[in-house]
């Protein structure tokens, strides 16, 4: 385990200095910071000056070194647009972005993990066939879309939810939240459902298919021989294996959640790091621009590891299969 863990380590070392690399060349040429930062009417000298201070004028090998090892430190420099330490920006940003995937993941967790089961269990009922035929509208329907009949239904029509915004939220240290308020779990509602919808339908299509398969195996079998009721069969042995294939896409699509919240939070007007990043584009912001980059990318990284970790820990002959590889 701990030989396997450090080369995961090295692994996503060698990863996060290829998306440095990436964020560092990509955003270079993007637009020029001095002039979104400065009037058409400044002089040569100010514009120098300014891009000196940035640090613009040094070696582009200088400016990678110094940005990889500031951002080792949690230092991503200075907004060009809010004229402020990135981390700043991303700290305040951070909670609600968190705030919003943890309500869409509980969603998809709560809905798509029961909806695949049955499916799975009575696949020729007709609340299956409508199972079935709401997540292929869901797969099918873009995000974008999704959200703006949520706001047309719910905020225009029926005037029930808020339409954008974050609502009223409690400070508790830097952390912020709108769970303790009332205006904050409403304005989480609309936007935890978009962002989850997807989900929804993607963790019942996956159980479905893989609890399916897993009844047909000779171990359920045989359990059924044993005399096991139908509730123990298929709660205590089919689902259990068929979670073992859901965690790591329900793993990797928490990152991809976090990731791609950009939409969700640009229809809603959502203040997290996705609509920050948007901001940040429309004024060639390149380092919160890298920033955000570079830490969704160190999220995927974690995930990844904590996923592999507990297939370790839940699956023995990966345990066995490498202890038998390391003796030959």
């Amino acid at each position: 385990m701990l030989s396997f863990l450090i080369r995961r380590l090295g692994q996503s070392l060698l990863v996060m200095l290829a998306v440095a690399l990436l964020a560092f060349s990509m955003f270079r040429y993007v637009g020029d910071p001095v002039t979104s930062m400065l009037s058409q009417n400044a002089s040569v000298e100010e514009r120098e000056q300014l891009r000196d201070s940035l640090g613009l004028s040094e070696p582009l090998y200088v400016q990678f070194s110094t940005f990889v090892v500031q951002a080792a430190q949690g230092d991503f420099g200075i907004s060009y647009r809010n004229q402020r330490p990135v981390s700043e920006l991303i700290a305040e940003r951070m909670p609600a972005t968190l705030e919003l995937v943890a309500v869409a993941f509980v969603i998809s967790l709560l809905v798509g993990v029961p909806m695949g089961v049955y499916s799975a269990l009575k696949p020729h009922s007709w609340l299956s066939h409508v199972f079935q035929t709401l997540s292929l509208i869901g797969i099918s329907l873009p995000t974008f879309v999704t959200g703006i009949l949520l706001i047309l239904t719910f905020s225009v029509t029926l005037n029930w939810l808020p339409s954008f915004g974050r609502g009223e939220v409690v400070n508790i240290g830097w952390w912020s939240t709108g769970l303790f308020t009332a205006s904050g779990l409403k304005s989480l509602i609309l936007p935890g459902i978009m962002l989850g919808l997807f989900q929804v339908t993607l963790i019942m299509r996956l159980v479905r298919a893989e609890m399916m398969e897993v009844l047909r195996t000779d171990y359920i079998r045989f359990a059924r021989a044993r005399g096991l009721s139908n509730r123990a069969v298929n709660f205590g042995h089919a689902l259990k294996n068929t979670l073992m294939p859901v965690i790591t896409i329900i793993g990797l699509q928490l990152g991809a959640m976090i990731a791609f919240a950009i939409i969700t939070e640009t229809v809603f007007q959502w203040p997290g790091m996705g609509f920050l990043f948007i901001q940040a584009v429309s004024f060639v912001d390149i380092p919160v621009m890298s920033a955000y980059l570079l830490l969704v990318s160190l999220i995927f990284v974690v995930i990844n590891m904590i996923v592999d970790m507990m297939y370790f820990m839940l699956d023995p002959r990966l345990c066995a299969d490498r202890g038998t590889a390391n003796s030959h």
